[in-house]
């Protein structure tokens, strides 16, 4: 079962529903995600698992599948989570010394990544900012918390990134990392007792260019450095979240620095038993400016895809 939100194409309105086997139902009463996670853990889930949704409904090729995040629910990152996570940055950075520190500390790095409008899911294009050079995409388990810091699912996540901008100083860390199709997000959101243990979940990642596999690499949660509640509970010490925050994990799969990606690669992602995203890579912003017609017309995504 997955979590999603969707416009439906007969009426054209946007909906959240359960798709279970590529179908897809309503969940009557709730008009977004961001309401869902203003819901207690307990109260969700038998929201859920009593609504009966998925079973009767639309198959996937009559809905166009949304990024699952909207209203005010915000996406934020963590770095530094796993050991080549830190020698990266090691390698890349002017500054070394920042990333040792970080990864050996107590308090996580945490850092904003997007809002719910600049998010793109399995389909859309990523982007490489037009004045980087060196360029990543960071595959990475997102946990999907509630405005009470419980987690209540999870998403596979892309945290782009470049290289270059970051290598060049630390403090330019926001540059970096937040740009449009700087994000992106699996159409559909995992509930969290569905996936009993998270600690042990692999992670695949192959860029395809010209239709040849350019980079690949795997990995797997349980070589994080970091426990999840404890990334969690950082982010909601300072700030409240009343509809609920995603958050990307870290990556454990960065290539060498002789590699970047370029226009026209393919971007794809898995993680076990949460979801898959393929992203077609862009240069520079303007190829994502149907983000803003899409604000308020969902279906202004379609030409993207």
């Amino acid at each position: 079962m997955e979590i999603v939100r969707y416009a439906d194409r007969s009426d054209r309105a946007v909906r959240v529903g359960v798709r279970r086997a590529g179908r897809v139902s309503p969940l009557a009463g709730v008009g977004s995600v961001s309401e869902l996670l203003r819901l207690p853990l307990a109260e969700l889930r038998g929201l859920l698992e009593g609504s009966g949704a998925g079973a009767d409904g639309l198959d996937e090729s009559q809905v166009l599948l949304l990024p699952p995040v909207d209203g005010l629910t915000e996406v934020w990152a963590s770095g530094v989570t796993y050991e080549r996570s830190m020698a990266a940055r090691v390698e890349e950075s002017s500054q070394k010394d920042a990333y040792q520190k970080v990864y050996e500390a107590q308090r996580p790095e945490l850092f904003f990544k997007a809002p719910a409008w600049r998010v793109v899911t399995t389909g859309e294009p990523v982007a490489i900012r037009a004045d980087s050079g060196l360029d990543v995409p960071e595959p990475e388990l997102g946990v999907v918390a509630n405005a009470y810091g419980e987690v209540v699912g999870y998403v596979t996540c892309n945290d782009m990134s470049s290289r270059a901008i970051e290598g060049e100083n630390p403090l330019y860390l926001p540059q970096a990392k937040v740009y449009a199709g700087s994000c992106a997000i699996s159409t559909g959101i995992r509930p969290a007792w569905e996936i009993p243990d998270v600690t042990s979940l692999d992670i695949t990642l192959a860029v395809v260019r010209d239709g040849q596999t350019a980079w690949k690499g795997e990995t797997s949660t349980a070589r994080m450095h970091r426990d999840l509640p404890t990334l969690v509970d950082y982010l909601f010490r300072g700030d409240a979240h009343p509809a609920g925050a995603f958050l990307a994990t870290g990556t454990g799969i960065i290539p060498e620095m002789s590699f970047t990606l370029a226009g026209g690669d393919r971007v794809e992602i898995e993680v076990a038993e949460v979801g898959v995203l393929s992203n077609p890579v862009v240069v520079g912003k303007e190829p994502l400016s149907w983000l803003v017609d899409a604000l308020s017309d969902p279906f202004a995504r379609e030409v993207a895809r």
